[in-house]
């Protein structure tokens, strides 16, 4: 490889490292819930009773659909995305 080549290639490929390292590091920064989880966050935002939980999966993404039974009577549907930022 003659130096041409190399002053070509050093300023294109310390931006596709950069780009790289930064979208690894954002997917490594995501976190998926557990069922655990998600039926306690859909408690603590209903102040209710589950009743049933499902996991789906809509396209790529997993989702947690949880049936709650509010303190009024009403059944309340909440879905929650299994994976958290």
């Amino acid at each position: 490889m003659s130096m041409r080549t190399r002053r070509f290639l050093h300023p294109v490929a310390v931006p596709l490292c950069v780009l790289a390292f930064a979208f690894s590091a954002e997917i490594a920064q995501a976190r998926e819930l557990s069922v655990q989880d998600a039926v306690a966050q859909a408690q603590r935002e209903t102040n209710g009773k589950v009743l049933s939980v499902q996991t789906l999966t809509i396209g790529k993404r997993k989702v947690y659909r949880i049936k709650v039974l509010t303190h009024e009577g009403q059944v309340r549907v909440i879905q929650i995305q299994a994976e958290q930022p």
